[in-house]
């Protein structure tokens, strides 16, 4: 006897959910603190936003602060996440760790009002931000535990920004180039990779004007950037959220504007900021040849 239609299709949820559940430890792998390794569950919210950070001086053309506002009712703010941006552009062409860490805050807002199962990948995000932040008050610990401060002042602190993480980890020998370890520098190689595919996803929604969807946008960004980094039962997990993802009306709505045409100039401003962090990062990266740490 075949399965009413309306079980049955409760039954394909049930199944499809449970197969997200178990494929969710794989999206985006990385190493990650115990405790999230542990169980996945106490992992999913463990993100708080720590403090505002100061605009930076930046160039003009990545101020943005004339056509971007606060859009009332939600809890994702392109100016909010352009605020960090631009905060995160430190000195001598460097990325600051902690406006860094809260722009993926915001993204992940971002990411979770696209719909549930799409935010649902989010917490493996999530858990890398916790480790990076762990592991700077690790540092914190071991600079405060140097026992004569007369003898020699403490070295500034590594987890400041991407270059002297990336410098300390390497003299400290914490980077391995053969097997996984929960570094920062192989966290953020990881986030370094999913904030280009947010880059090529925004860029498209800020020019493709009609025609295809987001779901086709988003998977277009994916196969070009993450795709080749994945399993493939992550892959085939990537396809169905892909499936599930709104209509560009939603989109515009998380950008707090009506029109394609209103989006353009406020995508322009967001996708310089992330390509110039992402520019940055990636020349850190290449001198310290960690682009492909396992």
């Amino acid at each position: 006897m075949r399965m009413p239609s309306r079980p049955r299709q409760c039954v394909l949820s049930a199944l499809l959910l449970s197969l997200l559940l178990f494929l969710s430890s794989l999206w985006l792998p990385q190493g990650s603190i115990q405790s999230c390794e542990q169980s996945w569950g106490p992992c999913l919210n463990v993100y708080t936003p720590t403090r505002q950070v100061a605009p930076a001086d930046v160039p003009e053309e990545l101020g943005g602060n004339d056509i971007i506002g606060e859009c009332a009712g939600q809890q994702f703010q392109v100016s909010r996440l352009l605020l960090h941006l631009n905060s995160a552009l430190g000195p001598a062409s460097d990325v600051l760790l902690d406006p860094y860490l809260l722009c993926w805050e915001e993204l992940i807002k971002f990411m979770e009002a696209l719909g549930p199962l799409v935010g649902f990948f989010t917490h493996k995000v999530e858990e890398k931000i916790t480790l990076i932040r762990q592991l700077s008050l690790e540092e914190s610990a071991r600079l405060n535990a140097i026992p004569d401060e007369r003898v020699a002042p403490p070295p500034p602190h590594a987890y400041r920004s991407v270059r002297s993480m990336l410098e300390a980890e390497l003299q400290r020998g914490v980077v391995s180039f053969d097997r996984e370890t929960p570094s920062g520098s192989r966290t953020l190689l990881r986030l370094h990779r999913s904030l280009l595919w947010l880059q090529l996803l925004l860029e498209k929604l800020g020019t493709e004007r009609e025609g295809r969807s987001m779901g086709d946008l988003c998977r277009d960004a994916y196969l070009e950037v993450l795709a080749p980094h994945h399993p493939w039962l992550v892959q085939r997990a990537a396809e169905l959220v892909f499936r599930t993802m709104p209509d560009r009306s939603a989109f515009l709505q998380l950008v707090c504007v009506r029109t394609q045409e209103e989006a353009e100039p406020v995508m322009r401003v967001v996708v310089a900021a992330i390509r110039e962090i992402h520019r940055r990062t990636q020349k850190e990266l290449e001198i310290s040849n960690m682009l492909d740490l396992p």
